[in-house]
């Protein structure tokens, strides 16, 4: 007589679902195997590196802060650093604040010998 009613019917009191319980947590496991792998896990290994590093820190490494300041170390305490990051200029910081290594602690032979080639180029066309 409705045309657009439609009949809704109940599930009956009696049915339980046809899965064991055990089936039911297997998509809780595997979330949480792909969190540990994809996050957990990556975030340790980089936490373990970083602690290596700042234990092998010795005085004369350059490095670089949290805060983006770029100095070499002058002297290494149990929880802090001190820091030239000028001539003369020293400022003390603590020991996890050290984010990497400075990777260009100085200029290759290489390098060395392509600059004195173009500084001569230039010299002999002017």
């Amino acid at each position: 007589m409705f045309p657009f009613e439609s009949v809704a019917y109940a599930q009956s009191v009696g049915e339980e679902s046809s899965q064991s319980p055990f089936f039911q947590f297997i998509p809780l496991v595997l979330i949480l195997g792909v969190f540990w792998f994809l996050i957990i896990r990556p975030q340790q290994k980089k936490q373990k590196e970083h602690q290596r590093m700042v234990e092998s820190l010795s005085k004369g490494d350059k490095v670089v802060t949290n805060g983006g300041i770029f100095g070499t170390i002058v002297k290494v305490g149990d929880d802090r650093i001190t820091l030239e990051v000028a001539s003369k200029v020293q400022i003390n910081i603590e020991l996890q604040q050290v984010s990497r290594m400075d990777k260009k602690t100085g200029v290759k032979k290489d390098e060395e010998k392509d600059d004195s080639k173009e500084e001569k180029k230039v010299a002999k066309k002017e």
